[in-house]
C-alpha cells in the first residue's frame, strides 16, 4: 500500500517518510520542486503543486493513503482527484489552533481548517494530527543567539507545551501503519508547559553560556515580525502569546500516552540542536 507524502522537504514530512521506508512499507514523495528532494535509494520523487489539479492524477497513482501538510490551496479538487484514485486515507498535520473560537477568522487556524472541513466532508477516512508549539519553533531566536544579542519578546512569560518534531513523527507513523488513531483527531503537545524564558534558559544550558532576554512593546515586536511574515499573522502570534502569559499551557496528547512511550523533552530538543545556536 504506497504512502504519498506531500511537504517531503519539511522536517516531519521527512521522518514521516523515512520511517516508512525504514520499516518496508512503498512511499512516493511529492513536492513542487521533486527534483530538490533528497530521497532513500528507490523512492519515486513526484511533482505535485496545489494549484495545478493537473499534477494530482500522476501523484495520487496507486496510493492508498496520504500524508498531508495543510494547503488551501486547491485542497477541494485534491480531495476529488483522491477520491478518484482509490486513496482510502489521508493523515493531515493540522494545527491545534483550529479550536480557537475564532478559527474561521484567524489567519492561521482558517489555513489549516479549510483544509480539515474539505477532508471531513469527502468519503476519505482522515486522521487529523493537531500539534500546539513545535520546539523547532526556537529556531526563531537562532540570529540573536548566535551573535550574543539579547532575545527581544513582547511576551517573555508566555507559556507553551513544545512538541519534538520527532514525536509529531512516531505519532504519524502511527497513523499511517496502525489503527489506533484511524480516523481520530488529536491535539499533540509536549510534556511539559514552559515559558519562553525557561526555554531559553534551557537553551542556554545547551550551549553553555547566558542569553539575555529583553522584554519590547508589542509595537516593536510586530515591526520586527513584519519583516518575515504578513501583519494579519503576525498579530495572530502575538495574541496567542498575550493570552498564553496568564497559566499554564495546557498539556494534551503526548508519544506517552498514544503510543506509551516516553515524550521527548524540550530539554533533548535543545541539545540536539545546540550547534544552530551558537553561531558556527
Amino acid at each position: 500500500m504506497t504512502t504519498l507524502i506531500t511537504g517531503a522537504r519539511g522536517k516531519v514530512g521527512r521522518a514521516v517518510l523515512g520511517r516508512l521506508y525504514s520499516a518496508g512499507h512503498p512511499v512516493r514523495a511529492a513536492s513542487a520542486h521533486p527534483a530538490e528532494l533528497s530521497l532513500p535509494a528507490g523512492v519515486e520523487a513526484v511533482g505535485l503543486v496545489l494549484d495545478r489539479p493537473e499534477t494530482f492524477a500522476a501523484a495520487l497513482d496507486g496510493v492508498r493513503q496520504v500524508f498531508l501538510y495543510p494547503e488551501p490551496s486547491g485542497i477541494r479538487e485534491l480531495v476529488e482527484a483522491a477520491e478518484a484514485a482509490g486513496v482510502e486515507q489521508v493523515v493531515l498535520l493540522s494545527s491545534s489552533s483550529v479550536l480557537g473560537p475564532d478559527a474561521e477568522a484567524d489567519p492561521l487556524a482558517s489555513h489549516s481548517l479549510r483544509v480539515e472541513r474539505a477532508l471531513a466532508a469527502s468519503s476519505l477516512t482522515c486522521t487529523f494530527l493537531r500539534p500546539d508549539a513545535f520546539a523547532s519553533n526556537s529556531f526563531a531566536w537562532a540570529h540573536p543567539i548566535g551573535r550574543s544579542l539579547p532575545v527581544q519578546l513582547a511576551y517573555p512569560d508566555a507559556q507553551t507545551a513544545p512538541i519534538h518534531p520527532e514525536d509529531i513523527a512516531d505519532i504519524a507513523f502511527e497513523a499511517l501503519t496502525g489503527d489506533s488513531l484511524t480516523g481520530r483527531s488529536v491535539t499533540l503537545t509536549g510534556p511539559e508547559s514552559l515559558t519562553f524564558r525557561a526555554q531559553l534558559a534551557v537553551l542556554s544550558e545547551a550551549i553553555g553560556r547566558e542569553i539575555p532576554v529583553e522584554r519590547i512593546s508589542r509595537e516593536a515586536a510586530e515591526r520586527q515580525m513584519a519583516a518575515f511574515m504578513p501583519a494579519p499573522v503576525a498579530g495572530s502570534l502575538l495574541d496567542l502569546w498575550a493570552a498564553a502569559s496568564h497559566g499554564p499551557a495546557a498539556v494534551a496528547d503526548t508519544t506517552e500516552t498514544l503510543l506509551g512511550r516516553p515524550a521527548r523533552s524540550y530539554t533533548q530538543w535543545a541539545a540536539e540542536n545546540a550547534p544552530a545556536f551558537t553561531g558556527h
